[in-house]
């Protein structure tokens, strides 16, 4: 409900008791209750001629457990029997069968990848995957202050004024809840990879930075906005150079990087993390495509709003994504977000191949939207860091600000995009988004459509 008292109600749809993937929408009521508009993921209507499949839901398993084999997937498994669905993300829609395939992805990631057969031929429709890759002394942040709670005559990493998030430990496991950590004094941590407590102290921090940054900037009370915690594991595997959120038991998960030296437990990594809870729990932008790109990149906008928000000296705000963990080996970030095509494989711009690419590099497309939109182009320095960021046209683009540009893709964001909404939907989501907060001739707007511009996403 925004402040005007419009109500933006996200609705699920479903035919003939089948759920209806792609088939998500979004109604606009004014303050009188009357109906403003309508944001659909596709415009079809959703009519198929029979819910009755020609092929069995074990064929359908079975082909989907040799597509995630043919990526590399270890113990491979269908998690459970297939689920009969209408699949009407591809704009027709098509009775179907979703697969969720287990395992462990070949990084060691869990695998948890949603395979969509036609139920008529047992063709792939689409796949997608459905895990997304994200007082104590920190090893990148210094002194903080962590919530905790009394248990007994200790300490545990429970945090009561935000859901009762709690932060565990795998110890080298790469299933269950993990551990509690206990400390008999309340002063967790020594800044240094070898004691366990110090992972923990920066995810738990971590959580606790992003809590109170979508609270006190949006007013959204929690991940899911139900004032519930999530929960944080640390001491994933071993060796595991990664971190990922899962929304099956809305927690995150770090690894402890290379050697277990560095685990990725920076603020602006918790921040993606647990913003891909957010997008789950709000848009759901399918993990493929050019909307996995956009799920990517917001889990970037937010880390970098994040980092920002949070004010350490050890850890300040920039454009740079993963710059404290190191995961190249040579102090460079994993992404740029001024340009993003500064990592060798990101995208500036948009272009028709861009959804082909890995959901990673496809974010730089809005990433680099984003950077535009705080800062503008050209040379210039922020916060101690230097930043040339170019457009996709030579012009010149003016930033409005951070501040502004955060509030108006979380809008758009949550009252806007759907599952599928893709490149030139997102340019017209956060234009409405834009006008609502700033007005339709706002220089705000402007500058979003300049932004926009700026990476090759015109009307």
């Amino acid at each position: 409900k925004d402040a005007d008292g419009t109500v933006h109600t996200r609705y699920e749809r479903t035919y003939d008791g089948l759920p209806v993937l792609g088939g998500d929408l979004v109604v606009h009521t004014s303050p009188r209750g009357t109906v403003k508009g309508v944001t659909k993921a596709v415009k079809a209507t959703i009519a198929v001629p029979s819910t009755t499949a020609e092929v069995t839901p074990a064929s359908a398993a079975r082909a989907a457990v040799k597509r995630a084999r043919a990526d590399d997937a270890r113990h491979a498994t269908a998690d459970g029997a297939p689920r009969k669905v209408i699949w009407a993300a591809g704009g027709k829609p098509v009775l179907a069968y979703d697969t969720v395939v287990g395992g462990v992805q070949k990084d060691g990631t869990p695998n948890r990848l949603h395979v969509i057969t036609d139920a008529a031929t047992g063709e792939k429709l689409y796949e997608y995957q459905g895990i997304e890759t994200g007082s104590g002394t920190s090893q990148y942040s210094g002194t903080v202050e962590l919530g905790t709670a009394k248990d007994g005559s200790g300490y545990t990493l429970t945090d009561a004024d935000r859901g009762g998030h709690r932060t565990t430990d795998l110890k080298g496991a790469e299933s269950g809840e993990g551990a509690a950590f206990a400390d008999d004094d309340d002063t967790w941590g020594t800044g240094k990879a070898d004691d366990p407590q110090t992972a923990a102290v920066d995810a738990h921090y971590g959580a606790a930075l992003t809590w109170d940054y979508y609270k006190n900037v949006h007013g959204r009370d929690g991940i899911a906005g139900d004032g519930k915690g999530a929960y944080s594991r640390v001491h994933y595997g071993h060796g595991y150079v990664n971190a990922f959120w899962d929304d099956s038991c809305f927690c995150m998960t770090y690894g402890d990087g290379q050697d277990d030296k560095a685990p990725l437990t920076s603020i602006d990594v918790a921040a993606h993390e647990m913003t891909h809870g957010v997008t789950s729990a709000t848009a759901g932008l399918e993990y493929s495509g050019e909307s996995g790109g956009l799920n990517e990149a917001t889990s970037d906008i937010f880390a970098a709003a994040v980092e920002f928000n949070a004010k350490n000296a050890s850890d300040p705000g920039d454009y740079l994504v993963g710059e404290k963990i190191d995961i190249n080996g040579d102090g460079t970030p994993l992404r740029y977000m001024d340009k993003p095509s500064k990592d060798g494989g990101s995208a500036d711009n948009w272009s028709d191949g861009v959804g082909d690419l890995d959901v990673h590099y496809s974010s730089g497309v809005a990433n680099h939207f984003f950077y535009l939109l705080s800062e503008g182009s050209g040379a210039k320095e922020v916060g101690g860091v230097t930043y040339d960021s170019p457009t996709a046209d030579g012009s010149k683009v003016e930033g409005i600000g951070r501040d502004k540009a955060e509030k108006i893709w979380f809008k758009a964001l949550t009252t806007y995009f759907t599952s599928t909404t893709d490149y030139h939907a997102a340019r017209e989501a956060t234009l409405k988004a834009a006008s609502d907060l700033y007005g339709a001739d706002s220089a705000e707007y402007k500058g979003v459509n300049s932004a926009w511009a700026g990476v090759n996403v015109t009307a």
